[in-house]
């Protein structure tokens, strides 16, 4: 991660300009109060910025870091303020009764009013510098929730719909000699009337929250010459190794462009042109934009010819976007490859500012904890954040799902709506092109506001068609035809999840857009209402972590057996009544374990590129070339093969397929493949040839040894001999062998999918006989295990006990009911009653038919934990990690070092480890 900017020459001017504002905003307060007089009210939680807010000069910082001017100022501070019941008729000249934070949005405590106003007015004065004589001066809005209008000294500047887009006003013939009145008047119908709201409501609660008001970014003036730049809309062209560029302006007569890439302050490429028109400045042997890399160009573009002169300063980030058929599957891809994107559900909402970071340290500071955390990515949920968030985001190398804000859910949208989401869509698109972490658009979630969903995606394409589109988030409301005018992506979303319904198609890529929200109170860290909101409460801080762990875990098998390409957690912070949260709302409590969260992450970013195996874990082995992808590495007769393999094939087909993956045999860091079926042998390369064999000695260890790769086909993996560099595993005319790369096909078939295994279960147990479970744990092991008045639990039984002590302990082994590889097991004396855990407590129940119950009543029988000839360890099927474990007589599903006491460590091997006894009834 850069600690500094890329583009010094933007930082430089950054500098000057932070300084400048400070030294020049004492002039700028003729009529408003003394900032002495003025203090903001306190919020329901306080974050560490909160108290570092200035009343004189908030949010100081250059707020548009794209198009930089070396001269302007800020009109952030302290301004007079009125809520009223229109928006026609202006105080001006009056003073109002009470004054407001700019740019805090009224509803917020460092606002200082922190009240709803559907009808308000604003007002200040200002002097223009002396310095700024004979140009044009430039009043500028980062945005104003929702429609707005300006006057200046009397004279009405114009009208402004859209809360989330910025917008300017020349107000040069408006100036006079010394203090300049600025009155803006605001109408916010919020959810009352049909305008993009996102989540805010004037009835908040639950998941929808307090709403913004009025001005919530800054606002600023600067001189321009009549002929100026007015936006920068670049396009990184990593083919053509060059940047394509069109240069918005206003008042052009005539006048050209030059434009400049620098890295380092050393011009690499220049171009020149016409305003409107496209540029392409050279940009040789880029320096390519990643999340792990996110190197930054800085941008200098200049007007010239007579009554030129206009500069500005900006900053870009060279990268590719598409989509791609890797491994047989439709992957997103990233400078050409797949780059799994891994992100929270970021919904930009603050305690002290709601809408508006109390400072840009801590607009950051979000950031860079995700980040932090192993995130590559992150959702920013239906709301338009500054110029500043998306800087940060490209500066520390975060991709960006941007979302479009939602009209309000419930109700279907009128004509005039409609009219003013898709002209703020637009606006949204169009101040976004240049943004180079923006990875994709989403126009509507989960069907809110939602309507001609498919129409909609087409007009984002045609409006940029660099980006992938995401039509509907979480409701895909139009799939019965599933691909054509419905963008790229199918999105699921799934509580607790993770998980999704469908799998890739030949045009969309598939993606789980919202999963999680696992909960934990923080008592004194809550917002101070009734109603707390989550998806499933955890009881502490390591619970919650486990569970985040066990949860995120299960992205790696829907990566390579559902094809997942992209996933989003629910969510950084808590907000307002939703209390699922890394952290609280106040940013005050980390709420789980970052370092644990972090080494997930990465996992599951290494299982996605390919160059991490889940380690004494199964997994099979799937050819990723393109009409061969039902097909999977097996060694039948010792010489391995491929075959078609599914989940309806024979038992000895898919353990045939099934590997353990184990540390390599010669280098721990690399990894050998060890048969399920067949323990003690391994594959191994001989004369080219792959097998499977027992160690025979010699270059055995070395040539069982396997080094991962990046999928050499650009998903999957590679699996490089450790002996032999340059020689892949790879499939040809069903043998497998040991090649170097011949050309043709080969990198598509020596890219392989490790895969969810064909045969879930590593130790067999007898379907349709009876078994009981006896305990391992020394001082113990006359204990077994039974289903006493429903819970689970052990007790002391043998030979001599009753009937109906001995049946209680005793279960027919049933093929799995959601997966026929691992067990499902029914009571004897409760015929059709099943093991189920539930609340973490195994327990016997009736079969509903639901799919959650045979999730539940199913589990894999491992080889146990704590060794031992016929011992068993039960994995549950769908909480992978967590076994039957008895403690304190009861019995749980159970992960070692969990949040619960039944989790802790100690005896946790022994714990799990259970004798497959004969049946005791």
């Amino acid at each position: 991660m850069h600690t500094r900017p890329r583009f010094p020459r933007l930082r430089r001017a950054l500098a000057v300009l932070a300084a400048t504002t400070v030294a020049s905003l004492g002039t700028l307060m003729a009529t408003a109060s003394p900032a002495a007089a003025f203090a903001p009210k306190t919020p329901p939680l306080s974050t560490p910025w909160t108290s570092q807010v200035s009343t004189s000069n908030p949010l100081p910082e250059y707020p548009r870091p794209q198009m930089v001017r070396p001269d302007w100022q800020s009109l952030n501070g302290i301004w007079q303020f009125a809520g009223s019941g229109n928006i026609d008729n202006p105080p001006l000249n009056q003073n109002l009764g009470e004054e407001v934070l700019v740019p805090y949005p009224i509803e917020s405590a460092l606002s200082g009013i922190m009240r709803h106003e559907n009808f308000m007015y604003y007002r200040r004065t200002f002097t223009v510098p002396a310095g700024w004589a004979g140009r044009h001066v430039q009043l500028n809005f980062g945005a104003v929730d929702w429609q707005s209008k300006v006057w200046v000294n009397g004279s009405l500047m114009g009208t402004h719909e859209g809360g989330y887009d910025k917008f300017s006003y020349d107000v040069t013939s408006a100036l006079r000699t010394g203090s300049n009145e600025v009155v803006v008047g605001v109408w916010d119908p919020t959810d009352g009337q049909d305008i993009p709201v996102g989540k805010q409501r004037t009835a908040r609660g639950g998941i929808w929250y307090t709403p913004s008001s009025g001005i919530w970014q800054t606002v600023w003036l600067e001189p321009v010459n009549a002929a100026r730049i007015t936006r920068l809309d670049t396009t990184p062209n990593v083919g053509a190794g060059a940047l394509d560029l069109v240069v918005q302006g206003a008042g052009i007569g005539g006048q050209g462009v030059t434009a400049q890439v620098l890295t380092g302050g050393i011009v690499v490429g220049t171009a020149n042109g016409s305003v409107g028109a496209a540029l392409r400045i050279p940009v040789p042997n880029a320096h390519l934009w990643t999340p792990d890399d996110p190197f930054l160009y800085d941008l200098r573009v200049t007007l010239t010819g007579t009554g030129g002169g206009d500069a500005v300063a900006g900053y870009f980030g060279m990268r590719s976007l598409g989509k791609a058929m890797l491994g047989g599957v439709l992957r997103p891809t990233l400078n050409g490859k797949f780059v799994y994107q891994l992100g929270t559900l970021d919904q930009g909402f603050w305690p002290d500012g709601i809408y508006t970071a109390p400072t840009d340290a801590a607009l950051r500071f979000d950031l860079e904890q995700q980040k932090a955390m192993g995130f590559n990515m992150v959702r920013k949920h239906i709301k338009v954040e500054s110029d500043r968030w998306f800087y940060w985001a490209d500066r520390l190398g975060l991709m960006v799902w941007q979302d479009m804000p939602a009209l309000a859910s419930g109700r279907e949208p009128s004509q005039a709506g409609r009219t003013r989401y898709e002209r703020e869509l637009r606006e949204m698109i169009d101040e976004h092109k240049g943004i180079t972490s923006i990875v994709q658009w989403v126009p509507f979630n989960e069907g809110w506001g939602e309507y001609d969903a498919g129409r909609i995606a087409e007009e984002v394409k045609s409006w940029d068609p660099t980006r992938l589109v995401n039509h509907n988030s979480g409701s895909n409301c139009c799939d019965s035809d599933p691909d054509p005018g419905n963008g790229d992506v199918i999105d699921d979303h799934q509580y607790v999840g993770p998980g999704i319904s469908r799998t890739p198609s030949a045009t969309r890529i598939a993606v789980n857009g919202e999963y999680g929200g696992l909960g934990l109170r923080v008592s004194g860290h809550e917002w101070p209402t009734s109603g707390k909101f989550a998806y499933e409460w955890l009881a502490d801080s390591n619970a919650l972590t486990s569970r985040y762990v066990q949860i995120t875990s299960n992205l790696v098998s829907l990566i390579n057996s559902r094809g997942l390409s992209g996933s989003v957690y629910t969510e950084p912070t808590d907000v307002e009544e939703e209390l699922n949260g890394f952290y609280t709302y106040d940013r005050q409590v980390q709420k789980m374990d970052f370092a644990r969260v972090r080494e997930v992450n990465l996992r599951v970013l290494g299982a996605a590129s390919g160059t991490t195996l889940p380690v004494n874990k199964l997994a099979s082995l799937r050819v990723t070339t393109p009409g061969y992808t039902d097909r999977y590495l097996r060694h039948r007769d010792g010489a391995a093969r491929t075959d078609v393999i599914g989940t309806a094939s024979a038992t000895v087909d898919r353990q045939d397929a099934t590997f353990w993956v184990r540390p390599g045999l010669s280098d721990a860091a690399c990894y050998s493949f060890e048969s399920r079926n067949y323990p003690g042998r391994y594959l191994r390369h001989r004369n080219y040839r792959v097998y499977s064999e027992t160690d025979t000695g010699g270059s055995f260890a070395a040539d069982a040894t396997f080094c991962t790769r990046t999928g050499l086909s650009g998903g999957g993996t590679s699996l490089e001999a450790s002996n032999m560099p340059g020689y892949f595993l790879r499939h040809r005319s069903e043998e497998v062998w040991m090649d170097q790369d011949t050309g043709g096909s080969f990198t598509d078939d020596a890219t392989w999918a490790v895969s969810t295994p064909l045969w879930r279960s590593g130790a067999d147990l007898p379907v349709g006989q009876r078994r009981s479970f006896r305990v391992t744990t020394p001082g113990y092991d006359n204990r077994y295990l039974r289903h006493y008045d429903g819970l689970a639990r052990t007790d002391v039984i043998s030979a001599s006990s009753s009937a109906t002590d001995r049946a209680d302990a005793t279960f027919t082994v049933r093929a799995g009911l959601a997966d026929g590889s691992c067990y499902t097991f029914e009571s004897v004396n409760y015929p059709g009653q099943y093991l189920r855990h539930s609340g973490y407590r195994l327990q016997k129940a009736s079969n509903d038919g639901s799919a959650v119950f045979q999730q539940d009543a199913t589990f894999c029988a491992q080889p146990g934990l704590n060794g031992g000839a016929g011992n068993v360890s039960m994995e549950s099927f769908n909480y992978p990690g967590y076994h039957w474990r008895h403690y304190a007589e009861a019995v749980y599903i159970a992960s070692n070092g969990g949040g619960n006491t039944w989790d802790n460590p100690g005896s946790y091997a022994a714990d799990t480890t259970w004798n497959n006894a004969a049946p005791l009834g």
